[in-house]
């Protein structure tokens, strides 16, 4: 096929040989099989920012940290510079999650170079050679449900360990190759201790993992992994070998209010009289 535009400079550079075929056009990038020597990758050419549909990059970019004490104070203010370095920010995001959680141990395509907002990746394949499959375009018996279930509810659990959150994890961002489900399409990643939002999307992305798997094996519907993992997580006891049950009790404890309001008063007194007693010691100067 004609090489698209963005994919020129790889080509100009060796690092791609032959582009193939367009396999797929989503809200944040498009993804073209290329061929590199005699292998075949995946070519994902993020779209600009004003062509993206994904309209929610500040609350997943959220508790992301940037070196640069420059760049990030024109992040803030949102200055022309800033905001082209707000869009490298959030295009690299996915590269540094790729080698972050392939050394963590957990199954993602295997991340080979981000050039000009184009990422070169493992070609994710079937037993023929064929770019895999996502999980929505399969059909599980019970036995092969709960198995991928436990292998991605594995993989999760690496990744919180890794200290990411995937944000975005459903049927249709994970892949089903010889070897079973590979977790894919990781822009949007949060970092579980950083951002206020983690521990919503944490719980969001297992319960769509339930579902999902639910409905080839019912009994996964009864199951609280999310609960379970996430109390793990916050009490420092998760490792990525944790046993877990899949059983979790929510506390359904509902807060006093009146208790919490007379915490905050008595904090907002404390605070006034550390404020008079400084006045004093000033007054007394």
């Amino acid at each position: 096929m004609k090489v698209p535009k963005r994919l020129q400079p790889l080509v100009d550079d060796g690092l791609v040989d032959e582009v193939l075929y367009q396999l797929m056009s989503g809200k944040e990038a498009q993804v073209y099989v290329v061929r590199c020597g005699d292998q075949l990758r995946c070519a994902k050419v993020f779209k600009e920012a004003q062509k993206r549909s994904f309209k929610q990059a500040v609350e997943y970019q959220e508790g992301r940290k940037v070196r640069n004490t420059r760049r990030a104070r024109a992040m803030n203010r949102k200055t022309k510079y800033g905001q082209k370095e707000q869009e490298s920010a959030w295009l690299n995001a996915e590269v540094d999650a790729l080698y972050r959680l392939a050394s963590a141990g957990v199954r993602v395509p295997e991340p080979f170079g981000f050039v000009d907002g184009v990422l070169l990746m493992e070609l994710v394949a079937d037993d023929a050679g064929k770019a895999a499959p996502r999980l929505d375009d399969v059909t599980l018996t019970p036995e092969q449900a709960v198995d991928y279930h436990h292998r991605v509810i594995a993989d999760v659990v690496r990744m919180l360990c890794a200290g990411l959150v995937h944000g975005d994890l459903s049927e249709f961002n994970v892949l089903v190759d010889a070897e079973g489900p590979v977790i894919i399409d990781l822009p949007q990643a949060v970092d579980a201790a950083g951002n206020n939002n983690a521990e919503r999307m944490f719980q969001r992305d297992v319960d769509n993992m339930r579902r999902y798997f639910g409905r080839f094996a019912p009994e996964l519907l009864k199951t609280d992994y999310a609960g379970e993992i996430w109390a793990l997580y916050e009490s420092g006891k998760l490792h990525p070998d944790s046993q877990l049950t899949g059983l979790f009790t929510r506390d359904e404890t509902n807060a006093d209010i009146d208790e919490v309001m007379e915490v905050i008063d008595a904090a907002k007194e404390e605070e006034r009289e550390r404020r008079e007693r400084l006045q004093d010691d000033d007054d007394d100067d």
